[in-house]
């Protein structure tokens, strides 16, 4: 892929102030030929791809695509600001977990009745983050998450010959490589905290709740501090700092080195490491991390991006005709299997065959969650994040309940900034 998908997951749900922009069915498109304007980000879509779908969108509708590149740095600002103009972009690609903030402001078209017309089969995991407040806001487009990536010649020097299917066994294979071999059993830095979200999703926890009118944090409950424990547990077999996290350095690099016997990561972190190491490339593997059970995988953080339509759009009817090609099956596969990335559908599945990592992670999907889907969330991934402070104090030695009352003040203290 052409980007690190994990800009994706960027500055979750960041803090609007849009103005409400009218719009509603598109009753005021004007006759004659028009344009629609699509942001797409950067590496989303590959440029065959989108001449493509402007070609059957142009025979459809008589009407252009105007395709517009943005990059993710300092997208939200600029968004915002086009959502409050006269002509804001009429389709554009927006982060999963930024969707609330937005759809709280104004600036996104309801899209219910699209859901209703083409929706039935999206994968309820991946259009969570699409609805606001019961309203379908946005449509699901991708998603993408962590797998085990492996060092296959560490694993079989260790005698290990298949890979594991449940936590337990992944732990077991973990210390043989260390009792068995020379090598690093698994990198897990301290503060890899989307994985520590898995592990929360895993254990059906939620990292706030609800304490009257306003969100506090959850880290003291039972589920949030199983996840920290098994955290714990895997992170004792690594040599990996505590107090920092997966992109510092980056772990695909300290893979590269050849004496790590496995990490937790996104499938383009291998490619990272084989741009150290191309030697490596032969090496490596992939599975699904494993779950508490063979039947169910670990959760996982889902990344990914939603299509949403402005609120402000004069062209909403265009605007969804080209949603309704955009998300079909042909072009949604299609996406999949150039990018490896997950589709909106279970169904589409069947197109990332060839792409281990994609294979490796697709199981993960059904179960796997974002952070809270609330606009009240932005501030608290902004550094220092209280989540990798709480997750260093609890490798350093400090109970969950300890490291929880540690940082739940600073924790809270954002949540209840003003919207």
């Amino acid at each position: 892929m052409k980007r690190k998908l994990t800009a994706a997951i960027g500055i979750a749900g960041m803090i609007f102030s849009i103005a409400a922009c009218g719009g509603g069915d598109g009753g005021s498109e004007s006759e004659g030929p028009q344009t629609l304007t699509v942001w797409m980000m950067d590496g989303s879509t590959p440029d065959q791809w989108q001449k493509d779908l402007a070609a059957e969108f142009e025979a459809k509708t008589k009407a252009k695509v105007k395709f517009e590149t943005q990059t993710w740095n300092g997208i939200q600002q600029k968004l915002t600001t086009a959502l409050s103009e006269e002509n804001p972009p009429d389709v554009f690609e927006i982060g999963n977990t930024q969707t609330p903030a937005y759809a709280k402001t104004g600036g996104l078209a309801d899209l219910s009745g699209l859901k209703s017309e083409i929706g039935a089969d999206w994968t309820a995991s991946l259009n969570k983050s699409a609805v606001y407040e019961g309203k379908q806001y946005a449509a699901p487009w991708f998603v993408v998450n962590r797998v085990v990536i492996y060092n296959k010649k560490v694993w079989a020097d260790a005698g290990i010959k298949t890979t594991p299917k449940t936590r337990d066994e992944f732990h077991a294979a973990l210390k043989k490589i260390g009792e068995k071999t020379d090598a690093e059993p698994i990198y897990l830095p301290g503060q890899n905290w989307y994985h520590f979200v898995g592990l929360v999703i895993g254990e059906g926890g939620e990292l706030v709740k609800k304490d009257g009118d306003k969100y506090v944090s959850n880290l003291a409950d039972p589920k949030v501090v199983a996840a920290a424990e098994t955290y714990k547990k895997f992170q004792a077999l690594s040599k990996a700092p505590k107090d920092k996290d997966e992109a510092t350095p980056q772990q695909g690099e300290i893979f590269a080195k050849g004496n790590v016997g496995a990490f937790i990561g996104m499938g383009w972190e291998a490619a990272t490491a084989i741009k150290a190491n191309p030697a490596i490339e032969k090496e490596i593997g992939y599975f699904t991390i494993p779950g508490e059970t063979a039947a169910k995988p670990e959760g996982t953080f889902l990344g990914g991006s939603n299509l949403a339509v402005a609120a402000g759009s004069k062209k909403q009817d265009l605007a969804k005709e080209f949603l309704k090609i955009a998300l079909s099956d042909k072009y949604e596969g299609r996406l999949a299997k150039l990018n490896g990335v997950i589709p909106n559908k279970e169904a589409l599945q069947t197109n990332l065959k060839g792409n281990p990592a994609a294979e490796a992670g697709a199981p993960a999907v059904a179960g796997g969650d974002t952070t809270p889907l609330i606009p009240e969330w932005a501030a608290v991934e902004n550094a220092p994040n209280p989540i990798k402070t709480y997750l260093t104090a609890v490798l350093n030695g400090k109970s969950p309940a300890e490291a929880a009352r540690q940082v739940e003040g600073e924790f809270n203290k954002r949540l209840a900034q003003q919207q």
